[in-house]
């Protein structure tokens, strides 16, 4: 390398050094005059800061020093409040207890004289006690009863008074309802019974057949008795023959095959050709013209009581009916009579005669096939009724005319009464002797069992109970509710036609001698 190019470059290098420390040392310069400006203004600004925060230190103090100052005020002033309070508290307190401790003087002062009440009372009734024992031993000394004897006396005494009382209520009620009710009653009564005019026939469980001579006895038989053993099995009857002269008497408890086996053998006799052949062909003929019969007396029925839109089926068990009895009275014609009655009776009082009459008419339908059916006819008639649409008054009617359910509607009363009047109209009806006598006897034990009851007889064919009571043990008054326990006992206990009358007798016997 050339020498002046070097020394160039030296030169170069050491111009640029000294540009280099000159710039620096001017900066520097600079520098450090900014940096003192900086610090003095620096301390100027934390003089300032300073001076400031004093004074708001200084402030904030006396701010606080009057905050402090008010609130020990305030507190001061609350604490006082306080304290006054718990003053007037402390007061009251203090004049309560003194209330307290001269209620509690009062108090024991009272119990004092109250346990010297006590004490006295006590002390009273001790002397009342012992003169009360003494009146009592005077007392039972004069009267001669004990204290148990003169109570005995008085709840005696007080029994018979309510027992004169029961009595004098039970016939002013009794009175009173019997004028009013028995004077209507008769009338309604007496004027149905007086429009209803019912001719009754009265039928057996056998029926007798004459016959012309007592020849013809073997002919009904027939050889080896096939006759009479034909004639038995078409019909379901029992023929008996024996030694009743030109008689011949037909059983059967089904009176409509009865009826059948009369016209029959009727016929065979009066024809002369018997037969088991011809036999058949006259009970055919039997059987036609019995059931004719029978849609006739339905349709008689009918048309007598004036009750419409039958089923053609209750037409034909109505015409049953006809051939049925009850205690000797036909049930056909019984139940026309109770049609009609209960019509009557439902036109007096303004009820549905309509009703009425259909109810009476049907109400004893069950009797038609009750020996066919099993149950009580009064539950056979509800069925057929409900069968062929009979309307449910009429279905409840039925159910309780024998008192099977309790009647709940005035029609149901009304046939009820209306087929009592007609059972019990004097020779409506026969009874069975056995069972006559035993009502007879049952009245008799059933009044006999009552206490006081001497003796009792049964009269008037069970229509009246008479009976004795003992003086001694039955007053006047007692008489009256005694006769009404033992009708009450009859009705419950016994079925009867009619009604049954209970007569109470007592004997008042006064006996002296003559000395």
């Amino acid at each position: 390398m050339d020498v002046p190019i070097l020394v160039t470059i030296l030169i170069a290098l050491v111009v640029g050094v000294a540009c280099a420390v000159g710039g620096y040392a001017y900066r520097k310069s600079v520098a450090e005059k900014e940096i003192g400006s900086a610090e003095d203004e620096a301390t100027r600004i934390v003089n300032a800061a300073i001076k400031e925060s004093e004074t708001k230190k200084r402030d904030a103090l006396a701010e606080a020093r009057e905050t402090i100052h008010q609130e020990r005020s305030a507190f001061d002033r609350e604490v006082k409040e306080q304290q006054a309070e718990l003053k007037k508290q402390e007061r009251r307190l203090q004049s309560k207890e003194d209330n307290l401790d001269r209620k509690t003087d009062q108090i024991e002062k009272k119990e004092e004289k109250l346990q010297n009440k006590l004490a006295a009372a006590d002390r009273t009734r001790e002397e009342a006690e012992k003169l009360k024992q003494s009146q009592l031993d005077e007392l039972e000394r004069i009267s001669g009863f004990t204290t148990e004897e003169a109570k005995s006396y008085l709840i005696q005494q007080v029994q018979d008074d309510v027992t004169h009382e029961e009595a004098v209520k039970i016939k002013e009620i009794k009175t009173k309802y019997k004028e009013e009710a028995e004077t209507y009653a008769r009338e309604q009564i007496a004027l149905a019974i007086q429009r209803c005019a019912a001719d009754q026939v009265a039928e057996v469980a056998v029926s007798v057949v004459p016959l012309p001579n007592d020849e013809i006895k073997g002919r009904i038989i027939g050889r080896e008795g096939r006759n009479i053993r034909a004639l038995e099995t078409l019909t379901g009857a029992e023929l008996i023959i024996d030694d009743t002269p030109e008689a011949i008497t037909i059983s059967c408890f089904d009176p409509v095959r009865r009826e059948i086996t009369r016209i029959a053998l009727e016929r065979l006799i009066a024809d002369g050709r018997i037969h088991p052949a011809r036999i058949e062909e006259m009970v055919e003929k039997a059987k036609r013209e019995v059931e004719a019969t029978m849609k006739a007396e339905g349709e008689r029925a009918i048309l007598e009581t004036n009750v419409h839109n039958l089923h053609p089926e209750l037409v034909r068990l109505l015409g049953r009916l006809h051939y049925r009895t009850s205690y000797g009275q036909n049930v056909l014609n019984h139940s026309i009579e109770v049609s009609q009655l209960a019509g009557l009776l439902a036109a007096e009082i303004g009820a549905d005669v309509a009703q009425a009459k259909r109810a009476g008419l049907l109400h004893d339908l069950g009797k038609s096939v009750d020996h066919e059916i099993e149950g009580s006819h009064v539950q056979i008639g509800v069925d057929l009724a409900r069968r062929y649409k009979e309307s449910d008054a009429v279905v409840h009617a039925i159910a309780a005319h024998h008192n099977d359910i309790e009647p709940q509607t005035i029609v149901a009363c009304l046939v009820q009464a209306a087929d009592a009047i007609s059972a019990a109209r004097p020779g409506a009806r026969r009874e069975n002797v056995e069972n006559y006598i035993k009502r007879l006897e049952r009245l008799e034990e059933i009044s006999s069992s009552f206490k006081g009851v001497e003796r009792a007889y049964a009269i008037q064919a069970g229509r009246e109970i008479r009976v004795m009571v003992k003086p001694e043990e039955v007053s006047e008054d007692q008489m009256v509710i005694l006769a009404r326990d033992i009708a009450k006992q009859i009705e419950e206990t016994m079925e009867y036609p009619g009604q049954i009358k209970v007569n109470l007798i007592r004997e008042t016997k006064a006996v002296e001698y003559a000395k």
